[in-house]
């Protein structure tokens, strides 16, 4: 049983990313510096005695005499050529560490990396803030005007509030995870961080899902202009709600069984990590061949000779709203969805979280407030309030599938 404990926990710190190898090393270091104090701590009181300065160990040495350590073994995690750092021995005790860790060490300065994460971060928290509150108000107007409940709008419902989801998601992992810089994410493995990492992975996965029920949708209004059924909306339900939890629950699972450490917001390296990203992989695929198929489709329906003259201002007006909207379904994650997690790393970060955090606000805009059905409807209810009489109003148009933002 012990070996067995022995090999759990070597595969256990193997699998860890290297921020924590290196924190679990000084730890380790610092326990055997401890243990070398306590051992020494009944010799010769002169001089200067062994201390621990959160980075390397220094023994006990005469006033006058000059101690050199080499850079600890963490430090190749940064740069392969280590160097050496020294301390004086005086008669005030030692002296300060000459030349400075991250010179000797060949440590590379973090501060303009850390600004540009804090930039990231400022972006992203401005982007989600807004969003969230444009699209609780775009959730509201399609709720509570009776004209404007039908399938289309009910799937932008849904959409509506997989973003305003994944926003609050972000703020709760941001709040559980970053609230302090004091917090040790390689230690950190609460319920409550736990849970906010898996309901963040929930609430992105069921918002690629519903972006994907989104370009199916109009796939369909495209080729048929069938009556979309009750069923066929379940359908869409169980594929954006349903398929995000089962996928949700296995990786639950995997962690808890497999791969329990930490907080289970690090991934690399995990093959666990694939019952998450391979469904969203998958489904921005599918996503992106869906929007070639809607142009492919807009430029033979716009041909004159193959459509009639009825129907031709309809599809150009659909051809204006789908060339803004079908963008907006994840093909911009396109440009990273087949490299690895590790890959330009900062502009992974610029593409995914600054430019999709402005995602649900674009969208919100696209598919309600400038809806022409959602402005005749608004504005009915504006002058039925002004007027606050019943004087006869012109009834607003009937909710179409194949109306657009435009």
């Amino acid at each position: 049983a012990g070996a067995l404990l022995r090999t759990q926990g070597r595969a256990a710190l193997s699998s860890l990313h290297p921020e924590c190898e290196i924190v679990f090393q000084l730890e380790k270091e610092e326990r055997s510096c401890l243990r070398h104090i306590t051992e020494q701590s009944n010799s010769s009181t002169e001089g200067c005695r062994p201390f621990w300065d959160a980075v390397a160990c220094w023994p006990q040495a005469a006033v006058g005499e000059t101690v050199q350590r080499s850079c600890p073994d963490f430090f190749s995690f940064f740069r392969n050529n280590t160097g050496s750092v020294s301390r004086n021995c005086t008669r005030e005790g030692w002296s300060g560490p000459f030349p400075p860790y991250h010179i000797a060490c060949s440590v590379d300065d973090d501060i303009p990396e850390r600004s540009y994460f804090a930039t990231v971060k400022l972006i992203y928290t401005v982007g989600y803030s807004i969003s969230l509150v444009v699209l609780a108000v775009a959730v509201m107007i399609l709720l509570l005007f009776r004209r404007l409940r039908c399938a289309r709008n009910f799937i932008h419902i849904q959409l509506f509030v997989t973003f305003i989801l994944k926003a609050a998601a972000v703020f709760i992992k941001d709040a559980t995870l970053f609230s302090s810089d004091d917090t040790n994410h390689c230690t950190l493995s609460t319920f409550a961080c736990k849970a906010s990492v898996v309901f963040c992975h929930y609430c992105v996965m069921s918002n690629f899902f519903w972006l994907l029920v989104e370009a199916l949708y109009l796939n369909s209004l495209l080729l048929s202009s069938f009556y979309h059924s009750p069923r066929c909306l379940w359908g869409f339900c169980l594929l954006g709600w349903g398929v995000p939890v089962f996928f949700t629950i296995l990786w639950i699972g995997s962690r808890m069984y497999f791969e329990d450490t930490e907080c289970w917001d690090i991934n690399e390296d995990s093959p666990y990590w694939w019952i998450i990203k391979g469904p969203i992989v998958v489904s921005i695929a599918v996503n992106f061949i869906l929007f070639m198929n809607i142009i492919r489709i807009l430029i033979q329906k716009l041909n004159p000779r193959l459509i009639h003259f009825n129907n031709s201002s309809q599809y150009r007006r659909l051809t204006k709203s789908t060339l803004l909207l079908v963008p907006l379904f994840g093909t911009h994650y396109m440009v990273f969805n087949f490299l690895p997690d590790h890959f330009n790393v900062n502009l992974r970060l610029c593409v995914e979280l600054c430019v999709g955090s402005f995602q649900g606000l674009l969208v919100a805009i696209l598919y309600c407030f400038l809806n022409q059905e959602v402005q005749k409807e608004v504005h009915k209810q504006w002058l039925r309030w002004q007027e606050r009489s019943y004087a006869v109003v012109s009834p607003a148009a009937k909710c179409s599938q194949m109306d657009t933002p435009f």
